[in-house]
């Protein structure tokens, strides 16, 4: 089942709150990188168009989530990631993944994962057993009544996906947001681990 439509700063309007990397406040102080005679490089700022860009982006990043895991707990009585599990183990082979792999399709942790699927369990809607090619592995399936409750709580999210993102713009819109969105998860997946401070 195709279900899964979704796994700040303050954006325009004056939407959110957060840290803005824009122009820099403080930014006439000389700020030494602790060495005698060395200064810390200037920042990349971000113009008044980077700006406005990237304070949109995190509007969207903080409220539509927050949106999303918002019909579903009152209609289905899930979180949206709860709801983006049972979606990836729908869409897998005999409805069954390792655990592994199916952090990497919800995009979370194995932790978060963990506590997340002891949930469904106990509701009978997926269960867990080592794979029987490798001990070592877990893997996680969706039960028929975890199927039943993904088919009984999909239309709500898909409409609410549908108000909020899909007919928010045109098809050509659409189009650029996808491209959009696999540029920068590219981006994501080849870029290097922050170095530590």
């Amino acid at each position: 089942m195709n279900a899964h439509a979704g796994h700040g700063s303050d954006g325009a309007g004056g939407r959110g709150s957060g840290h803005d990397p824009g122009q820099g406040a403080g930014r006439e102080h000389d700020h030494g990188s602790g060495r005698a005679g060395e200064t810390a490089a200037e920042p990349r700022w971000l113009d008044a168009d980077e700006r406005a860009a990237w304070r949109g982006l995190i509007g969207v990043m903080t409220r539509l989530p927050a949106a999303l895991d918002t019909q579903l707990r009152r209609d289905a009585g899930l979180s949206h990631f709860e709801y983006s599990v049972l979606v990836g183990l729908s869409e897998a082979p005999n409805r069954t993944l390792a655990m592994a792999r199916l952090a990497q399709f919800t995009c979370g942790s194995l932790s978060r994962l963990s506590h997340a699927v002891k949930r469904l369990e106990d509701k009978g809607w997926v269960r867990r057993a080592p794979c029987t090619a490798d001990g070592r592995v877990t893997n996680a399936t969706l039960t028929d009544t975890g199927f039943a409750k993904l088919a009984d709580s999909a239309p709500g999210h898909v409409e609410t996906v549908r108000d909020l993102v899909v007919e928010a713009l045109a098809r050509d819109q659409l189009d650029q947001l996808a491209a959009i969105c696999g540029q920068i998860l590219d981006r994501l997946d080849t870029a290097p681990p922050p170095r530590p401070r």
